[in-house]
């Protein structure tokens, strides 16, 4: 009962703080028309112009550059390649801070379109083809229309606006810190503090004009894990003068998928462990002495991550041993969950609701996939919510799915997304403005 009634409260507020903000919202809902063409230019570049996690070089300098021209605030080289702008408005209160990601992944493009990405690069040693294939060039261009949107109303804002573009949200390359947690271990949410932070994220499986939402867990934690299996190496023609990696490394596989199905009650939460690589011997005949493999863990639930990580030291410790074989395990964390603030999102469901309409904000699924604005989340209230993308008639199951060779996204979508995430803004400093100046 007392959920309910804090759920109606705060959608009450909500919804008078867009009555008190209607004249504001028109306003910049017309400027937000007005540079749509712009907003679809700009992502075009970047489409054309990618590049890797902590090499977003000429990236930032396009943003960098466009933020100076709106009279913006700017730093760069934050967490490497990382660009912030800070706009201070007419009025006083609350910090609000928007966040894009920066980084496109080694991927060659399939798409047949005009600004197909031609680029090639290098990733951890290897020549690569380099794509936005993740939508990561859309959220920068429609954070850039909605600081252009916001720049054009400052008299009018009611606290100050962070935006944060994030380089590496991808992964850095292997030895090097990035992403969001760098940003946030070298201070991103300070001076001015942050009380608020809101992102999007493009989805090529969810129809134009649809805005996704859960709150809570949306998306999962992500943990990478490499396991290093030493045997002893043997003809193959004498498999019993060997201690065989791969046979055992075999065994660990078909053991780690029994985590999941025995031990995670899937009715209560979901999880995921993956292994993606397995690298071992040089030839057919010979059994090697040593094997490795990767692979990823994705949990919904703090306490299950915990559970399955040890599982897996047991699991992979104890077959290894059994072989006659030792075997080295390491765990690194990549994301926490993506976790939506409950009451901050009951609290601004009514300003996304008068944005897209009332039956096009759709109440989704948790997802295994991660996204590292995790960790800024992990220190403030946060909330993201995922932008539809794809086109009118399609079927999502039918579509090219993110990180793939002809990931394609309908453009049609940004002007959505430039609204919400400057109607977000201004209607939480609204409802939050007067708390500030007190």
């Amino acid at each position: 009962m007392k959920k309910t009634i804090l759920t109606t409260a705060l959608a009450s507020i909500s919804l008078f703080a867009a009555a008190q903000n209607s004249d504001l919202i028109t306003k910049t809902n017309k400027k937000a028309d007005a540079i749509e063409s712009k907003v679809i230019s700009i992502r075009r570049d970047f489409h054309e112009h990618p590049e890797l996690s902590n090499r977003e070089f000429k990236t930032a300098d396009k943003i960098a550059a466009h933020l100076r021209s709106l009279g913006i605030e700017v730093q760069t080289g934050v967490a490497k390649t990382g660009v912030i702008g800070i706009l201070k408005g007419g009025k006083p209160g609350p910090v609000v801070a928007l966040r894009a990601d920066m980084d496109a992944l080694p991927v060659v493009e399939r798409v047949s379109i005009p600004f197909a990405s031609k680029v090639m690069g290098e990733y951890n040693g290897q020549a690569v083809g380099v794509m936005h294939a993740c939508g990561h060039d859309s959220h920068m261009a429609i954070l850039m229309g909605t600081a252009e949107v916001l720049a054009s109303v400052k008299n009018d804002i009611k606290g100050t606006v962070k935006f944060i573009f994030q380089p590496a949200e991808e992964g850095p390359p292997e030895g090097e810190e990035g992403g969001a947690a760098l940003m946030v271990k070298e201070g991103v949410l300070q001076n001015p503090k942050v009380d608020v932070i809101f992102g999007l994220h493009i989805s090529a499986q969810t129809e134009v004009g649809k805005i996704n939402y859960r709150p809570k867990g949306a998306m999962a934690s992500s943990d990478w894990f490499k396991i290093k299996i030493k045997g002893k190496q043997a003809h193959g023609a004498s498999p019993w003068q060997s201690v065989d990696p791969i046979v055992t490394a075999s065994q660990i596989i078909m053991g780690l998928q029994t985590i999941v199905s025995r031990n995670v009650d899937i009715t209560e939460s979901a999880a995921v462990v993956s292994v993606g690589k397995v690298t071992a011997g040089v030839r057919s005949n010979i059994i090697p002495e040593d094997l490795e493999m990767a692979g990823t863990i994705r949990t919904l639930d703090p306490k299950v991550k915990i559970m399955i990580h040890e599982k897996i030291n047991q699991i992979v410790s104890n077959i290894a041993e059994s072989a006659g074989a030792t075997a080295e395990i390491n765990i690194t964390e990549q994301t926490l969950i993506t976790y939506n603030d409950p009451d901050l999102t009951s609290m601004m469901l009514p300003s996304l609701e008068a944005t897209a309409g009332k039956n096009n904000i759709i109440l989704a699924n948790a997802m295994t996939g991660a996204e590292d604005f995790s960790y800024f989340q992990d220190k403030v209230p946060g909330l993201f919510i995922f932008l539809g993308g794809m086109p009118k008639g399609k079927i999502a199951t039918e579509t090219a799915s993110h990180h793939t060779p002809d990931f394609y996204i309908d453009e049609s979508g940004f002007n959505l997304g430039v609204k919400a995430m400057t109607n977000l803004t201004l209607d939480y400093m609204e409802m939050n403005a007067k708390k500030v100046s007190k």
